[in-house]
């Protein structure tokens, strides 16, 4: 019973329950994109994507924070001059870019539609402006694609073929 009391006491403060439905799964998705990210890359022991995550990712962060720095603007809701670039949406994006850019649209798709939720809910909450979201997400896509090549998971590939006319034909190709 005083566990129960004790949850009852503090999930609410945990779960923050002023903000909007909206607003919560915004601050979750800017996480919980590029975690899926990163862990993908450590699922598939991809190395050469998981350092390229990485580089994405702190580019994004350095890029975001150096702008909202920088620029100081206000934010609609009047709590703040940190509304130039939304940083849930940068992080977001750059989750989701990489996620396209390493391993394809099928799983990309999915990704930019959560990424574009975040941006959205940065707006309804009134923490951003429209301009602010878009930046954000230019500055996460544009640091993954600076770093992020597609996965390839057969590098090399080797034919061969013959003819009729007994003439034989060997192929090799590398994908960089």
């Amino acid at each position: 019973m005083k566990y129960i009391l004790l949850m009852a006491i503090l999930l609410p403060k945990l779960m923050n329950c002023q903000k909007s439905t909206i607003e919560t799964i915004g601050d979750i998705t800017q996480l919980a994109i590029p975690v899926s990210a990163g862990i993908t890359t450590l699922i598939l022991k991809d190395k050469d994507g998981t350092w390229q995550f990485v580089k994405s990712f702190a580019t994004t962060v350095a890029v975001t924070v150096t702008l909202k720095h920088i620029i100081k603007k206000e934010r609609p809701n009047g709590r703040g001059y940190s509304s130039f670039p939304s940083g849930h949406t940068s992080s977001a994006f750059c989750g989701a870019s990489f996620i396209q850019r390493r391993y394809g649209w099928k799983y990309g798709a999915p990704a930019y539609a959560l990424a574009v939720f975040t941006g959205y809910s940065r707006y309804y909450a009134k923490q951003h402006y429209i301009i602010d979201a878009l930046a954000g997400a230019a500055i996460g896509i544009g640091s993954t694609y600076l770093f992020t090549t597609p996965y390839q998971k057969e590098h090399m590939e080797l034919t061969f073929m013959s003819t009729p006319e007994n003439s034989y034909l060997v192929g090799f190709k590398y994908k960089f």
